[in-house]
């Protein structure tokens, strides 16, 4: 029955390798989107804003072109964390080429999502470009050169937008070229599966098997798309962006995207400018060090049952950090930030730790040097507890069996 029950939710979370083809299904709609949206929208500060309204009401069908380019955004960022949290869970990262380069898509997604967000020239996305940039005032020496060659002046202006209009155009075809890279890696060393096994002699021909399964996700995909374009259209966006870009007007709330909440929350956990930066790089950064630092005999979570409800409590803390972003800076929300952003670090350096503990409990390697170090640290604690009397004695005895076994 266990192992009945076992196959079920294994086929339930096969769907979870469908997510990397839902990723380029989600870039060629945005790069298609994009692309006739380009010739209607205006790139400069003054026309910008009007260009936008001039899509969504002038244009034929340009309402629907600006909505699934809008939240095609949202549902390509679900699928990347959906893909990279099965790739933490079954040890994906161990294939490290292909993760490494999947980590350089993730930075790229992100630079490319913010720049365009800053292109409608609504109040938020100019004082969300202010805020973001100047963060890069924070790197030493040369920060406010750095940011004033970003801005194009001194301050957040019409030469800024046309750079990043510029990047946001460019981007997406560099986002194709590494997707080639990251599938060119993938074949070399094959996928996972979710025992982190290998399986040659159970592998199947991607056609047809893997063709439906794939068109059936984009299906799926295209039809959430089109439920919330036509039923919740402006849901996931700020209402403070349908007003047109004021400089001399400053929003009392400033939040960036869903997608960036959790970094944003990180951002303002440290007091300090600087830590602040270092932290929200580190935030998406800290994936690259996963593969250096496993330290199980296993790929995947299958067979650690402790990770795996640390994993799900850090599925949560990040949904929490995500809530915390959308808070406003005040108390409680500030230090609840902070836990949360200290668990989320912490999970990567306790995730290998407790797989080496588990594999030291069922024998696993380094069974003989982790028995000893368990039997003195036992015997240490049960004398810690005796009283003071028995103190001196005791620490004899624990010197004692330590040299016996050889510490």
């Amino acid at each position: 029955m266990y192992m009945y029950m076992y196959k079920i939710w294994m086929d339930y979370f096969m769907i979870l390798w469908n997510f990397g083809s839902l990723l380029g299904a989600c870039l060629i709609s945005q790069i298609v989107t994009g692309l006739i949206l380009v010739c209607h929208y205006v790139p400069h500060a003054d026309m910008a804003f009007d260009s936008v309204v001039h899509i969504m009401r002038d244009v034929s069908n340009g309402w629907l072109v600006r909505l699934v380019h809008a939240n095609g955004a949202s549902m390509f960022f679900v699928c990347m964390y959906v893909h990279i949290g099965r790739g933490l869970y079954y040890g994906s990262y161990l294939s490290h080429m292909a993760w490494n380069v999947g980590v350089v898509m993730l930075v790229v997604a992100m630079a490319v999502a913010f720049m365009g967000y800053v292109l409608p020239w609504g109040q938020m996305s100019f004082w969300g470009a202010s805020v973001i940039t100047s963060l890069f005032s924070a790197v030493p020496y040369i920060g406010e050169m750095l940011v004033h060659w970003l801005w194009g002046g001194f301050t957040v202006c019409n030469a800024t937008l046309q750079r990043f209009f510029m990047f946001h155009f460019m981007l997406p075809f560099v986002l194709v070229f590494l997707s080639g890279v990251h599938l060119v890696f993938l074949h070399e060393t094959g996928g996972s599966n979710p025992l982190g096994v290998t399986s040659e002699s159970c592998s199947v021909s991607f056609h047809p098997f893997y063709t439906w399964k794939d068109v059936l996700g984009a299906v799926c995909v295209a039809l959430v798309l089109g439920f919330v374009c036509f039923f919740w259209p402006f849901g996931l966006m700020d209402p403070m962006n349908f007003s047109q870009a004021n400089s001399m007007v400053t929003p009392p709330h400033i939040q960036p995207e869903w997608y960036f909440l959790f970094a944003y929350t990180i951002l303002r956990a440290v007091p300090n400018k600087v830590g602040g930066v270092a932290a929200l790089a580190m935030s998406v950064l800290v994936l690259f060090i996963i593969p250096f630092i496993h330290l199980g005999q296993f790929r995947g979570l299958a067979y650690y049952p402790i990770n795996q409800l640390l994993y799900w409590f850090f599925i949560c803390n990040f949904v929490f950090l995500s809530w915390l972003g959308a808070c406003s800076v005040e108390e409680p929300y500030v230090w609840a930030g902070r836990f949360a952003s200290i668990f989320y670090f912490m999970y990567f350096f306790l995730n290998p730790v407790f797989m080496w503990f588990q594999d030291i409990f069922v024998g696993g390697k380094d069974w003989e040097w982790g028995a000893k170090i368990f039997k003195v640290l036992k015997i240490r604690f049960s004398f810690w507890f005796m009283s003071e009397s028995f103190n001196e004695s005791g620490d004899q005895s624990v010197q004692s069996i330590g040299d016996d076994v050889g510490l």
